[in-house]
């Protein structure tokens, strides 16, 4: 089956990381650039199915370039994606009077990037397998005070932290953890994605905790937690 193209347009590698993360699934051909001319270029030449594009870009706003796509009587019936920061009303706005289909909201959740790409791609949700991993994680909101938990799960997008003390969700986090395998030591950003508390918890199979997304892993650091799961199957 053909792989469904989407372009990552952003100038910055924490944003473009997070998205190769969300959409690393098979039926995806992930193309990311730095710019609205590297932008242009794409959409002529590898006709994508879907585009997300950030409005503050070097050399060409996301907004003048998605005016520019949507005026190209060959490729208007690309869907774009704008991407801006919460409260920025203005750039909304921007975003919306330049004929993108929709906009995101960095920080990014996953979830609407999913819905986005189910109605825009027609494919299924199909949530990200977990590996079982008893890690000792240090974490805290800033990398001076540092608490330390454990895992109960990992997958390269993110995993499950016990603790008593969970944190309100979009918390961001520093975090710091050693994979068993080669011993390599994972420094990270990353925020609460969402809370298993103690009474009434969202899935009672689980420990009172917290849902920790990745927002800042290189790409060799991907590889490896990769590998540590792969390797752990075995």
């Amino acid at each position: 089956m053909e792989r469904k193209k989407v372009v990552l347009a952003d100038d910055v590698e924490l944003f473009l990381m997070l998205e190769n993360t969300v959409f690393n699934r098979d039926e995806f051909e992930m193309i990311t650039v730095r710019s609205g001319h590297e932008v242009l270029k794409v959409i002529r030449e590898a006709k994508p199915d879907l585009v997300f594009m950030d409005i503050d870009m070097p050399g060409m706003n996301g907004d003048e370039c998605c005016r520019i796509v949507k005026r190209d009587v060959m490729n208007s019936h690309i869907p774009v994606i704008m991407v801006t920061r919460r409260g920025r009303k203005e750039a909304v706005e921007r975003c919306r009077e330049a004929g993108c289909e929709g906009v995101v909201l960095k920080p990014i959740d996953r979830g609407d990037l999913l819905a986005v790409s189910r109605k825009y791609l027609n494919v299924k949700e199909r949530g990200a397998q977990r590996f079982t991993a008893r890690l000792s994680v240090k974490y805290g909101v800033n990398s001076s005070e540092l608490r330390k938990e454990y895992s109960r799960d990992l997958n390269s997008g993110g995993m499950f932290l016990e603790t008593d003390n969970p944190l309100e969700i979009d918390t961001m986090l520093y975090m710091e953890f050693n994979l068993p395998a080669g011993g390599r030591t994972i420094r990270c950003q990353a925020r609460v994605a969402w809370v298993n508390q103690v009474e009434s918890p969202k899935k009672p199979q689980l420990p009172a905790g917290v849902g920790v997304q990745f927002l800042s892993l290189g790409q060799a650091d991907i590889d490896a937690i990769r590998k540590y799961i792969k390797t752990g199957e075995q």
